[in-house]
């Protein structure tokens, strides 16, 4: 006998956010794919006085896996289209991936997350959400410009790290490759490209993002 599906009520909706955001924030990352290039040695031996400098840009990577993480949970929360809704959370759980290799590089680098995880989470939730508030065509519109800007951002920080350091850079090119994926399909699946002021807006709250979680 097939029993009919109930509809998911607006309370389970809200405490199924609640437990991502929990998770998210708090929770120790789960990977669901291994950690790129694991088997190479860590190399922290050649690393010395860029040590620091790798420990940064990782510090600086995981809160955007943070705040990727939020992005993808406040935009699924207020999608209209459940094909969308499945999809941004699938994309979330790769973005979770990310999330876990960024803290275990940060593990081996003697280094730690930014304590303003709570805040990147936070922020970024409420944008997500604004944006698909808008419309789904507009909030997948903000999913490829986030991840257009996301794989610069990678390609730059690929560029700045120790020359040794190829834990770190094998993880940071096989993130930007999700991105990339992440990017077009939301395209494809009819986002628009959003005005020149927002992605403006865009770059500039990502600068704030990176240059904080840099120190803090």
């Amino acid at each position: 006998m097939v029993w009919p599906m109930q509809a998911t009520s607006p309370l389970d909706t809200l405490l199924s956010a609640a437990d991502r955001a929990l998770r998210a924030v708090f929770a120790a990352p789960h990977a669901s794919r291994p950690v790129p290039d694991a088997a190479a040695p860590a190399s922290e031996s050649a690393l010395t006085a860029d040590k620091r400098l790798a420990a940064r840009l990782m510090r600086v990577n995981h809160a955007g896996e943070v705040a990727a993480q939020a992005l993808y949970h406040g935009q699924a929360l207020v999608a209209r289209d459940g094909a969308t809704r499945d999809w941004l959370l699938e994309a979330a759980r790769e973005e979770a991936d990310h999330l876990a290799w960024c803290e275990q590089r940060l593990t081996e680098l003697g280094s730690r997350p930014s304590v303003l995880k709570p805040l990147w989470y936070a922020g970024s939730f409420a944008i997500g959400a604004a944006a698909a508030a808008v419309s789904d065509r507009v909030s997948l519109g903000f999913v490829a410009e986030t991840e257009r800007q996301v794989e610069s951002h990678l390609t730059d920080h690929l560029d700045r790290l120790p020359p040794h350091d190829a834990r770190s850079r094998a993880i940071l090119e096989a993130m930007r490759a999700d991105e990339v994926v992440h990017g077009a399909r939301a395209r494809d699946a009819g986002g628009i490209e959003l005005p020149a002021p927002v992605r403006a807006m865009m770059r500039h709250a990502s600068r704030v993002m990176t240059r904080t979680a840099y120190w803090i």
